[in-house]
């Protein structure tokens, strides 16, 4: 019973620290980052539609790789997206809108089923908005630990330099607690940001600072998570 009074603590203090760096965000409104700005609307894809990106991970020795976004189908039932890596295999995406994500990513190269859908984006975009979700992944089994939590609060507009060009803009700020909890260390917490372009129709660059700890020892530093950035490389529009 102890034991369980124990880690139930633990959880909750867990839970706390979510909510407190979500409130944080959540107060600081237009301070997100960035100047005011026009709402940013729900975009028009197409297929074709092709994005690609550089990424970097990593510490003293970083891990490097390109991957390309291609939307391969656009119907009634959603949007298709196949993303295609040099530092993986292919993996597929299913979008029920856009924004929304049936079957994709909650950081970079993961895919995980949503249950509810994913609200990746939730148009239109508008600075001093928030929204926060709980989500499940159906292809984990059931457990004694928590699904993954997100919150998001949309700042102001940004100049923004990438390999793509310079773009205006709108700053997300993101805080996520992953489902990776086990019996030995708690879930992966990460802080990070998305800068969206409405001439592109998707982020042109973000990045995140992610952490964990050891269970059993209430003095155990925070050990490093995955740290992946994102920055566009090339973008262009489907016929």
């Amino acid at each position: 019973m102890g034991l369980f009074r124990a880690l139930s603590d633990r959880h909750l203090a867990g839970l706390a620290a979510f909510a407190a760096a979500a409130s944080l965000l959540a107060g600081c409104g237009t301070m997100a980052g960035g100047t005011a700005g026009p709402p940013v609307p729900a975009p028009n894809y197409r297929v074709g539609d092709r994005w690609t990106y550089h990424g970097e991970q990593g510490f003293r020795q970083k891990i490097i790789w390109d991957e390309t976004h291609e939307i391969t189908a656009v119907a009634p039932d959603g949007i298709t997206v196949r993303v295609t890596s040099s530092g993986a295999g292919p993996r597929t995406e299913k979008w029920q809108a856009p924004g929304v994500v049936l079957i994709g990513s909650v950081l970079e190269d993961e895919t995980k089923r949503f249950d509810p859908a994913l609200v990746r984006y939730q148009y239109p975009l508008t600075t001093g908005e928030v929204w926060q979700q709980r989500v499940r992944d159906l292809d984990r089994p059931p457990n004694p630990y928590g699904p993954v939590q997100r919150h998001v609060t949309v700042g102001g507009y940004e100049s923004v330099v990438t390999p793509a060009g310079t773009f205006d803009a709108i700053v997300l700020r993101v805080v996520v607690t992953l489902d990776d909890e086990t019996p030995f260390r708690w879930a992966t917490q990460c802080s990070g940001s998305i800068r969206y372009a409405s001439s592109v129709a998707n982020a042109v660059a973000s990045e995140y600072s992610c952490w964990y700890r050891e269970k059993g020892d209430d003095q155990a530093m925070n050990q490093p998570g995955p740290n992946p950035v994102l920055k566009l490389t090339s973008f262009s529009r489907g016929p």
